[in-house]
C-alpha cells in the first residue's frame, strides 16, 4: 500500500531544501547526499508539502490549478517515490 493515502499530510524531510537553481533554470531538491532536479509540475507539488495540507489538499489545490482531474495516483507515485529516498516524510 502506498503511504501517501488521501489523508496522509507529506512534508519535506528537515534536511532537505526545495531551492531555485539559477545556473540550470530549474528547482531543485537539495540534500545532503545529493541534489534531485525537478520538473516544473514536481516543484509545485512539493511547495504544497508542509506537513499540514493532506494529499487530498494537494490534489484538489493542482487540479483546480491546471483544470485537470484524475492527479491523485500520478501526485501520490511521485511522492512514494521522494519517500522512498527519505526526501518525504508522512505524519508528525
Amino acid at each position: 500500500m502506498s503511504p501517501a493515502t488521501p489523508l496522509a499530510a507529506p512534508r519535506l524531510h528537515p534536511k532537505v531544501r526545495l531551492q531555485r537553481d539559477d545556473v540550470r533554470g530549474r528547482d531543485v531538491l537539495l540534500y545532503p547526499e545529493g541534489l534531485v532536479t525537478l520538473s516544473p509540475t514536481g516543484a509545485e507539488i512539493l511547495k504544497q508539502c508542509d506537513g499540514v495540507r493532506s494529499l487530498a489538499d494537494i490534489v484538489t489545490t493542482l487540479e483546480t490549478r491546471y483544470r485537470e482531474s484524475g492527479l491523485e495516483r500520478d501526485v501520490a507515485t511521485f511522492l512514494d517515490g521522494l519517500a522512498a529516498k527519505g526526501l518525504v516524510l508522512y505524519g508528525p
